[in-house]
């Protein structure tokens, strides 16, 4: 299987600017290097729309960006998440947890630990316990049972990040399989050997990686490009104003996108022969709606 890049939104929402530079950033990291690129419509969360959906695949063709296999919907693919769950199961590699948001957020945590990251609070119960926690009628989440605290990861753009790996989900209490479980079992799936993302998911990127080695996977080669903002610094949201390719139009979200990049092409096919990774800005890129 040739290797490939991809671009994976959630339909939630429309696709803003911002969404829309990181998915011409992904094409053109994955075309500059020869190889395949799809898109992964990641409809697992239940603010999945089919019209948003609809939506983002027709913006993405209007700015230039093709790819090579009809795309995939994660919620075609349940069982395959749900079949490694059972895998790693059969290892001794999950436990149930029974935990609240809350619970997790209140539990008392180690120095060096992100807030929300797992306290270990369900990880050694005994039958017992499981069992009055299960009398409560809560379904629970399945974590995985992680060996390690902290994974490095190698970014192209970041270097070297170490990132901390706590007991994360796989399966939700509702039984709807996780993102950081899905992500990465589609990616091994499609031959996704190159990830280009907001920054934003950098932290998650040790936990994805160390998951990928546990099924026998290589982590793919990552690389987290900066966020788009707004002027008070702010993620970029519908809020903002102008901010959608319906609102601003294909030649409008071109022209922004290639001068943030610094190029003088304004089309994705004139921007590869520009494209060097190297030069890429470091540096929110701060957008003001016209």
């Amino acid at each position: 299987m040739t290797p490939a890049g991809r671009f994976a939104p959630s339909p939630s929402a429309d696709l803003h600017v911002g969404n829309l530079r990181t998915a011409a950033l992904a094409w053109l990291f994955a075309r500059s290097t020869g190889r395949r690129f799809l898109v992964r419509v990641e409809d697992l969360d239940d603010r999945a729309r089919t019209e948003f959906a609809t939506r983002q695949l027709d913006d993405l063709a209007a700015i230039g960006v093709t790819w090579d296999e009809p795309p995939e919907h994660q919620t075609d693919h349940e069982e395959r998440y749900l079949a490694v769950v059972d895998r790693l199961t059969d290892r001794g590699l999950v436990f149930e947890c029974f935990c609240t948001r809350r619970d997790i957020q209140q539990a008392p945590r180690a120095p060096h630990a992100p807030e929300g990251a797992y306290p270990g609070t369900c990880r050694e119960l005994t039958p017992a316990q499981r069992a009055e926690r299960a009398a409560s009628g809560r379904p629970p989440a399945l974590r995985l049972r992680s060996d390690v605290d902290a994974f490095t990861v190698t970014d192209l753009l970041h270097g070297e990040y170490t990132g901390v790996v706590d007991d994360f989900v796989l399966r939700r209490g509702d039984g709807v399989p996780a993102y950081n479980l899905a992500v990465v079992v589609d990616d091994a799936a499609q031959g996704v050997d190159q990830v280009v993302r907001g920054d934003d998911l950098l932290a998650s990127s040790p936990r994805q990686a160390y998951l990928a080695t546990l099924l026998g996977h290589l982590p793919p080669t990552y690389a987290h490009v900066p966020l788009v903002v707004n002027g008070e610094g702010k993620r970029l949201a519908k809020r903002d104003g102008a901010v959608t390719l319906a609102e601003v139009g294909v030649p409008g979200v071109m022209g922004r996108i290639a001068a943030s990049l610094g190029y003088s092409a304004v089309t994705l096919d004139g921007m590869l022969s520009e494209f060097e990774p190297g030069r890429l800005p470091r540096e929110p890129w701060v957008y003001r709606p016209a």
